[in-house]
């Protein structure tokens, strides 16, 4: 009897990664003749898995993020790995945006990507397990098939595949 073939679908982010590019925002908002002289503060907790911008306007803020984005795109992350948790007024006038890093599936996430396999009528197995998702079967095309479908859905998190065998 052949073997069952599998992969994992997971939501990993390298906070590296996220370090580095936050440390990139910052020295390029320092260098740029537009936002050069404001008080602009990017804040990277790894403990937390969130970066904090806070500054003297929400326009502002927006072109931090821009710049962040920017950052993450070069290093192959996707936008999603970022998602807004609460913006909130600070001191003063300014404004103080909290964003969190998304590392792992949540259940109601997994369910959806377990509904979206099974209907697909193959003959593979999907199973939640913590934050990612197994899929196993026989065939190795129809687990291919799987992974074709899933890139392209449109989920609010990236999605990587891995352990394939």
């Amino acid at each position: 009897m052949a073997k069952d073939s599998s992969f994992d679908i997971v939501s990993e982010v390298d906070m590296q990664v996220i370090d580095d590019c936050v440390n990139l925002t910052v020295k390029e908002i320092n260098n740029r003749f537009d936002l050069k002289g404001q008080a602009i503060e990017v804040e990277f907790n790894r403990a937390e898995s969130t970066i904090t911008i806070t500054a003297n306007a929400d326009f502002v803020i927006g072109q931090v993020k821009e710049i962040l984005f920017q950052r993450l795109i070069k290093r192959n992350l996707s936008k999603k790995s970022i998602r807004e948790k609460k913006k909130e007024k600070a001191s003063g006038d300014s404004v103080r945006e909290i964003n969190e890093i998304i590392n792992g599936i949540d259940k109601e996430l997994a369910k959806d990507i377990v509904k979206d396999i099974k209907e697909m009528k193959l003959k593979v197995q999907a199973s939640i397990q913590e934050d990612q998702v197994r899929v196993s079967g026989a065939k190795r095309d129809d687990l291919q098939e799987v992974i074709n479908m899933l890139k392209e859905k449109d989920y609010p998190i990236p999605l990587q595949f891995i352990n394939y065998r």
